[in-house]
């Protein structure tokens, strides 16, 4: 099976991603249009796995975890952008997530919440109720690779799926 870049990418996914993915995968209607395929864990850093794998950088998305902070409450968010941008947190996703602050996530808490590897982390089957922000740049790429939930693997779909999946919204502008 074809895919982007020089990876072996299969359908049979299953043992190429995280527990929550595999989970929100099966009940997902687009789930046929996922491909997985296994990298290197030393090379999940997104230039490295580009460079190595023969994926452009436009063709690759990273997913983010946001914690905005409001009093003593806490809500997250997922940010999906090109990996040839960055997501606007101080402005965009802030004012979202009706913050007053807004930052990256502690690594410890976007790795216990999610339930996947800091460095795979992923769109696809991440906790009920986080908004998974995309970013409208991202969807007009044809296909898109995006973690897996795992470092040692990546995930292929066609870039459209992202606004299906579950608490998606599109953002023009998400990216700064």
């Amino acid at each position: 099976m074809s895919g982007p870049g020089t990876l072996g990418w299969t359908h049979a996914v299953t043992d190429l991603v995280a527990d929550p993915v595999a989970a929100a995968l099966a009940g997902w209607p687009h789930a046929g249009a996922v491909s997985a395929a296994a990298i290197d864990p030393d090379l999940a850093d997104t230039a490295a796995f580009c460079e190595q794998y023969g994926v452009e950088l436009a063709d690759s998305a990273n997913c983010v975890v946001i914690a905005g902070r409001r009093g003593d409450a806490v809500s997250y968010a997922a940010c999906v952008v090109l990996a040839t941008t960055r997501a606007d947190v101080n402005g965009v996703v802030r004012r979202r997530l009706e913050a007053r602050k807004a930052s990256f996530a502690p690594m410890e808490d976007a790795v216990a919440l999610s339930g996947m590897e800091y460095g795979g982390i992923t769109p696809i089957g991440l906790p009920a109720g986080w908004p998974v922000l995309v970013d409208a740049a991202v969807l007009r790429r044809g296909e898109v690779v995006i973690g897996s939930g795992l470092r040692r693997s990546k995930i292929a779909l066609p870039s459209a799926l992202l606004a299906e999946l579950p608490a998606a919204e599109v953002i023009d502008g998400l990216a700064g």
